[in-house]
């Protein structure tokens, strides 16, 4: 009787493995494989893959490493990253979750795939959705407000986007909210994962009768983005604990984005100019 052998994973996929903080020297090669293996089931080719493993040195933080990955899966951008309390563990989760996303996630999307992907480029940098960002799977480290500081500012402009869009965007890249620029009201907007249909829309003015044609379900918030400065936004994110904080800027008159960074610091993310239909 012939033995059935595992498929060996995929060597010709190049892999990029950095490995940050004091980690056994086994450790990179172990994430290669496990990143491999992940790849296995996916009927669609990777034509590269990231991945980081980090291990930050504050002893207060109960889950002090952290494993990203990002994939280049034949021109879309999948993301996912994971937090444990060991190299190997936060390896071996980040091993499932993309396991997961690539035989669910991109089997279940891939009928809208082939639109999106003209509409965006893969190998463009989304600014605000790289580095140390926080989601739900990994709660900020907890610094005190007054010690916190604004350590990313990255002025950038916003996509526009339909819902759809903008929902697939935010499941590829493992995220929980999401800064665009809605296409039909023409607005600064954040989808983020809250209320009975699981997406809600927050817009600098709220136009839920202007939105795009769109199938994902989701509710809109009534309630207009706050005018602040940059000041004021980041006492009241001091006060509120939330991750993250939408508002009108009041110098630039557009929507931006103050949020926890996993670092216990903040991010910023404001477009470079003035709203739509707005003068310098």
């Amino acid at each position: 009787m012939s033995e059935t052998r595992k498929p060996e994973p995929r060597a010709t996929t190049p892999v990029q493995v950095q490995v940050r903080g004091a980690l056994a020297p086994d450790v990179a090669e172990y994430a290669e494989r496990r990143l491999r293996e992940a790849f296995l089931d996916t009927h669609f080719p990777v034509l590269h893959a990231r991945v980081r493993v980090t291990r930050h040195a504050d002893p207060a933080r109960p889950r002090p490493v952290v494993a990203q990955a990002n994939l280049d899966v034949d021109g879309r951008f999948v993301r996912a990253q994971v937090s444990a309390p060991t190299a190997r563990e936060a390896v071996d989760l980040l091993h499932d979750r993309l396991r997961h996303r690539l035989r669910h996630d991109l089997q279940r999307t891939a009928g809208n795939w082939e639109d999106r992907r003209g509409r965006h480029d893969a190998g463009t940098e989304h600014e605000w959705r790289h580095g140390d960002e926080p989601g739900r799977r990994l709660p900020w480290f907890p610094r005190p407000a007054e010690e916190r500081d604004i350590v990313r500012h990255k002025p950038i402009t916003p996509a526009q986007s339909s819902l759809d869009d903008a929902a697939a965007a935010m499941n590829d890249l493992d995220y929980d909210f999401h800064f665009f620029t809605e296409a039909g009201s023409g607005q600064d907007s954040v989808l983020y994962r809250a209320g009975p249909t699981g997406y809600r829309l927050a817009q600098v003015q709220p136009s839920p009768e202007a939105l795009a044609s769109h199938s994902v379900g989701v509710t809109v918030s009534e309630q207009p983005a706050a005018a602040l400065s940059t000041a004021e936004a980041v006492t009241r994110m001091a006060a509120w604990e939330q991750p993250f904080l939408f508002f009108l800027d009041r110098e630039r008159d557009r929507g931006a984005l103050l949020y926890h960074r996993y670092d216990g610091h903040y991010g910023l993310i404001t477009p470079p100019g003035p709203g739509p239909g707005r003068q310098e």
